[in-house]
């Protein structure tokens, strides 16, 4: 159909810039997200090493703030055989715990000594060690006092001398009192009760003792090499190894990436280095920004698709306004050319001159003529929406299909004289239950469109009827100008015209429509084959009872 020109028209310019501003902008958030993701893949890096700093020293946090401070519970009775089994326990439970010194002292002795001072009496020093899962206990010399008991017993004076007797020590006067904590090593004295700090003091005071109070000391080793690193980010770090606090790690410079986090308390020689990939911190990059990737790009499909419904609204709206616009002047056509014959026919009826009775013959059957055109109009738009909205219903009756064609061909040839119109009807096909009215309506519109649509030579068409498995079918095959094979989609659309030397007299675009609508009435399909100057073929299909 040709393209008039109207006030609606495509903006393409406005339609790239659209697709250009959110491609641009589809770009620049993928560059800046994927630039926020490797910075904190980068973050990441640096940070998380805490998290796992932090459970790889769970177990030296467990062994220094719960099973260390369980010695004062045994009140200082604690002897070599359940120093033993506490030892066990502890090697069992911290791996990283390689060697236990015991010492079994007693506070007040009655040997000579200054005044104001504590007596110390060391009844045993005891070495735990476990050699393949078998517990080791080593009597050690006296001389071993002088390594980790006598700065104890030193702090311990000095707590009695100074100590609240009133209440037991907080936990500053616990951790600098009654702990000692070296690189790799802890050693801990057992917490006296108020009562036992009052007659420490009075030992101190004077000078003698007949009680001797008992106190347990233990000296943990640590190797913070057998400590179990626990990697919860491998996508991070390819490689979490303990070093010393010297170990000097490869610069970043080449593939390889480091950081490291030192170790707390007595682990404080060592601590944890990191290594990774710097490909493998890539792939996490790639990895993390892909989700990024897929809702920018969701995102942008959304705008996309809301966009070419926005274009594809106002392109139907425009072959709505196009249509409605190509109706009015067809069927305002369509009106005016009778009008106008009737108006001048009238004219000439109401003249002065008498009107021979040739004349008036011939002026009455103008206006009966171009009534007749007028009516059949109205008729034909009346029932277009009449069958689209169903107001109808199909009244069934049984015809004799070879005299139902019969008769319609012989109208038709005497309507159309110059129209080589003849059929043909296959072996079973008798009497059709069917609506007359409607099929006749069918009949009438495509033989008139194929008269319409003929060169004044090629006037020809054959009607075949035929039974096909539960259908019977109509085919109107004609030898017209044909139907272009980009137009064929659009011939049964309401109000929609070939642009061709046929249709420059008008034509309001309902005849196929029409026959469109009522087939699907019946509950039948129509279908059409076409070649350009060569004809085409129109092939109704309704369901057979007989």
């Amino acid at each position: 159909m040709h393209n008039t020109d109207s006030v609606y028209r495509k903006n393409f310019w406005l339609i790239s810039v659209f697709l250009f501003t959110i491609s641009v902008t589809l770009i620049v958030a993928l560059v800046l997200g994927y630039r926020s993701t490797s910075i904190n893949v980068d973050n990441d890096f640096y940070s998380r090493k805490n998290e796992i700093l932090e459970k790889t020293t769970i177990n030296y946090s467990d062994l220094f703030n719960e099973r260390i401070p369980k010695i004062t519970s045994y009140n200082g009775y604690m002897d070599s055989a359940s120093a033993a089994g506490y030892a066990a326990t502890v090697f069992n439970d911290f791996p990283f715990v390689t060697r236990i010194v015991f010492y079994k002292i007693g506070i007040g002795n009655q040997s000579a000594r200054p005044k104001g001072d504590l007596g110390i009496v060391e009844e045993g020093i005891y070495q735990f060690t476990l050699d393949e899962d078998v517990l080791i206990t080593t009597m050690l010399p006296d001389h071993a006092k002088h390594l980790d008991l006598e700065p104890m017993m030193d702090k311990l004076k000095h707590y009695v001398a100074n100590a609240d007797t009133t209440r037991g020590p907080n936990d500053t006067e616990q951790f600098k009192t009654f702990y000692d904590i070296k690189p790799n090593k802890i050693s801990y004295l057992n917490i006296p009760r108020p009562a036992e700090i009052k007659a420490y003091r009075e030992v101190q005071k004077s000078g003698n003792a007949s009680i001797i109070y008992p106190q347990n000391m233990m000296t943990f080793f640590l190797d913070p090499t057998q400590m179990q690193v626990k990697n919860n980010h491998p996508e991070l770090y390819k490689e979490v190894a303990v070093k010393q606090l010297v170990y000097d790690p490869l610069d970043n410079s080449g593939d390889k990436k480091f950081t490291d986090a030192p170790f707390p308390g007595a682990l404080s020689d060592y601590k944890l280095v990191f290594r990774a990939n710097k490909s493998d911190l890539q792939k996490e990059v790639w990895r993390q920004f892909m989700p990024i990737a897929g809702g920018v790009a969701l995102i942008y499909t959304f705008l996309v698709l809301i966009g070419w419904l926005i274009f594809r609204n106002l392109a139907v709206n425009m072959k709505m306004f196009k249509l409605q616009y190509d109706f009015i002047n067809n069927f305002t056509h369509e009106f005016k050319t009778p009008v106008s014959v009737i108006k001048i026919a009238g004219s000439n009826i109401r003249g002065e001159a008498e009107l021979t009775e040739r004349q008036r013959k011939h002026y009455g059957k103008i206006l009966d003529e171009e009534a007749d055109k007028l009516n059949d109009l109205m008729n034909k738009l009346l029932s277009f929406t009449q069958i689209e909205n169903r107001s109808i219903k199909i009244k069934v009756e049984e015809i004799d299909v070879e005299e139902f064609v019969t008769r319609y061909i012989n109208t038709f040839k005497i309507k159309y004289p110059d129209l080589d119109l003849k059929h043909t009807t296959g072996k079973g096909v008798n009497t059709f239950f069917t609506d007359p009215v409607l099929l006749g309506s069918i009949f009438q519109n495509l033989i008139e469109n194929a008269y319409k649509y003929s060169n004044p030579d090629r006037k020809e068409l054959l009607i075949t009827i035929l039974l096909e498995k539960r259908n019977i079918v109509f085919s109107f095959a004609d030898k017209g100008i044909g139907i272009p094979k980009s137009e064929i989609a659009n011939v049964f659309k309401k109000f929609y015209r070939i642009e061709n030397k046929y249709n420059q007299n008008g034509s309001v675009g309902l005849g196929l429509a029409f026959v469109k609508e009522l087939v699907n009435f019946m509950n039948g399909q129509i279908t059409v084959k076409s070649k350009v100057s060569e004809g085409s073929e129109f092939v109704v299909s309704l369901p057979y009872e007989n």
